[in-house]
């Protein structure tokens, strides 16, 4: 029975981001995918609306959802921004029964405030990051987002761990949610034994493996710093605005062992999860809020590597039951991690059993789909309220 058999109509949520696919492919993006796709079992109609600089004239109908796409003129930070998308947001916002920011995006934030009576809408945020970087910008920024963040009615943080570590979380936290993010692995394709072997052949029985986009959070400067010290192969998948200086890093140091593979197929990088020992994942600054590629490790019973950064990172990876966390930029401490799992099939295979037990309980796509699509519902009421 759906969740909203008693609704004379779906409800209508409109997904607000900066980018989205097919013009980029990160972990924002998936979040809102796994969002739309699994709310809409329980009755909940999505649109997603974001800029791209080759926007789409129609719609994008994808599986999901329906993609509108205004052009984006210019991008600051990773900030991008739109000389004309306020009228096309307003007809979208218009359209919805709750609308649902991704943050940060300052641009978003200017847009609701810019909305009018759409302001009234129910809205929802899901709090994908703190702002770490950009402190200059963040000053400037500041009174924008705290303006946004008193008029939205629910922010949605991905762990308890990243709840209790912000804090801009914290100074919001009477409107806190805690809803984890989840994957349905029956979306993924299951990689043939043929190409699992083939993967091995090439790279080894107990090769690590990474894969994301090359960004400066990612701790993969300290990746390759470790490599020296490692015992197996080490492949590097993904692009990004860090891909030029790894590759000349790790030529210059003649590092043998690591494969900077550029972007993937989702194929491959099933056969590349199925065929390693386990998932390294460096990341050492709180911008990686949680890390979707654990939970896709997870959702493949492998054990996991990881940096103690106070965020969901060490909420999907538990030290020593699903995996190693260690400390952030810390090479020997990675090395050490990456040796003790290549060198113990055994336990590497434990960790990881360990690791599928807790995706199942707490990561599936199913169960963030119930909590969104209740929130939705709950959110909705408060339209009636507003005049």
């Amino acid at each position: 029975m759906s969740l909203y058999q008693e609704l004379p109509r779906p409800l209508k949520v409109l997904h607000v981001y900066r980018t989205y696919f097919p013009d980029t492919q990160g972990g924002g993006e998936e979040v809102i995918h796994q969002v739309c796709l699994n709310t809409r079992r329980l009755g909940v109609e999505s649109r997603v609306f974001a800029l791209s600089p080759t926007p789409s004239e129609a719609p994008i109908h994808r599986e999901e959802a329906d993609v509108f796409q205004v052009k984006r003129h210019v991008e600051i930070a990773s900030c991008g921004m739109s000389l004309s998308a306020l009228a096309p947001f307003r007809r979208q916002a218009a359209w919805a029964d709750v609308l649902h920011y991704h943050f940060p995006w300052p641009f978003g934030d200017l847009l609701h405030l810019a909305g009018g009576d759409l302001t009234k809408k129910p809205t929802v945020i899901t709090y994908h990051s703190d702002i770490v970087r950009q402190k200059a910008l963040y000053a400037l920024y500041r009174p924008l987002m705290r303006q946004f963040l008193r008029r939205v009615d629910r922010i949605i943080a991905t762990s308890p761990n990243y709840l209790e570590n912000s804090p801009l979380l914290q100074a919001y936290r009477d409107r806190v949610q805690v809803i984890p993010i989840g994957l349905n692995d029956n979306q993924y394709a299951r990689p043939s034994d043929e190409s699992v072997a083939a993967y091995r052949r090439q790279y080894g029985n107990d090769f690590l493996f990474f894969v994301g986009v090359l960004r400066y959070y990612k701790g993969l400067n300290y990746l390759l710093e470790a490599a020296s010290a490692t015992r197996a192969n080490i492949v590097i998948a993904g692009a990004g605005p860090e891909e030029h200086s790894l590759k000349a890093y790790a030529r210059d140091r003649g590092l043998r062992n690591v494969h900077l593979v550029g972007r993937i197929s989702d194929a491959d990088k099933m056969a590349l999860l199925a065929a390693c020992r386990a998932l390294v994942f460096p990341s050492h600054l709180p911008s990686e809020a949680f890390g979707i590629s654990l939970v896709e490790a997870a959702m493949m019973a492998k054990p996991m590597i990881s940096c103690e950064i106070g965020t969901g990172t060490s909420y999907v990876n538990i030290d020593r039951h699903t995996g190693l966390v260690i400390e952030p930029a810390n090479p020997a401490q990675l090395a050490q991690a990456m040796n003790t799992l290549v060198d113990n099939e055994a336990l590497a295979r434990e960790w990881g059993q360990n690791a599928r037990w807790r995706y199942e309980t707490l990561f599936t796509g199913e169960a963030m789909g119930r909590q969104y699509a209740a929130l939705y519902q709950s959110l909705a009421a408060i339209a009636s309220t507003r005049g």
